[in-house]
């Protein structure tokens, strides 16, 4: 059983715990799941930088990066820096995450916040709807076609932005639909964790530029970031390379002064 395989069956089991504590009437009945949405695309395609900022307090490949400051601290750092977007990894197992990360987020934040989290079950994007997420990640390798399917047109449905996480060409094509508007490259391999930039690069003329693309894992480098915007991607979704520091919203504010000086 591979690291994908395990993440999965975990997974299914936390998704049934979680729906007997909380029931799916509940969790549309709350005052998050009424709220309108805030737009992650509409906010990528209009800037010149295209950041989205991640709080991830630790991952498989590295046990600790930061679990001592407070959430709303960094997120608000995140928010006043002038980040796109806020990524928030709600794993538990894995991640050192949950979902009431996204409440605590969007308590302290208008800025559109990601769930990124391992979706196998429509309860999980209800779950996202309801405290206050914006989008939803749904991961290629993990999914079939016809589940893809089926979660984007439930999200939509809530007024949810979908995106789609890709590896390939391969995995673009037969998960793409029309009810998806974002698509990330991951330039991390999830078997191994080795990182590639030369994916990105190689997925750009694959991607139809209807989709906003948004490249994803590996990204510390202003230069690298400004190459990948003039490769057609408006997205880059950045965790580690902010949050191994003390101010995690001030090394973002710093790294987004320095790739304005490159883009300008």
């Amino acid at each position: 059983m591979n690291i994908l395989e395990k993440i999965a069956a975990n997974k299914a089991r936390e998704i049934e715990l979680r729906k007997k504590v909380v029931s799916r009437p509940l969790l549309e009945n709350t005052q998050l799941f009424k709220r309108p949405t805030f737009s992650l695309a509409d906010a990528l395609v209009t800037s010149e930088l295209g950041i989205i900022a991640e709080h991830k307090r630790r991952s498989p490949s590295r046990p600790v990066i930061n679990q001592s400051l407070p959430l709303a601290d960094i997120v608000q750092g995140y928010a006043n820096a002038g980040v796109c977007g806020i990524s928030v990894l709600t794993d538990m197992t894995y991640f050192g995450g949950c979902v009431d990360d996204i409440l605590m987020a969007r308590a302290a934040v208008s800025t559109p916040i990601l769930r990124k989290e391992f979706i196998l079950d429509d309860y999980q994007i209800i779950e996202a709807k309801s405290t206050g997420a914006d989008a939803i990640l749904l991961l290629a390798c993990m999914l079939k076609p016809y589940e893809i399917k089926k979660f984007s047109v439930l999200a939509m449905s809530l007024g949810l932005e979908v995106l789609l996480e890709v590896r390939d060409s391969e995995e673009f094509e037969r998960s793409i639909c029309p009810e998806i508007s974002l698509v990330g490259v991951n330039n991390r391999n999830l078997k191994d964790f080795t990182t590639n930039i030369e994916t990105s690069y190689e997925m750009a003329e694959h991607i139809p530029s209807e989709f906003v693309k948004i490249s994803e894992s590996g990204l510390n480098d202003v230069a690298v970031v400004a190459g990948l915007r003039d490769a057609g991607y408006r997205g880059f979704l950045m965790g580690e390379h902010f949050m191994k520091t003390e101010n995690p919203g001030f090394a973002a504010k710093r790294f987004m002064d320095d790739l304005m000086a490159v883009v300008q």
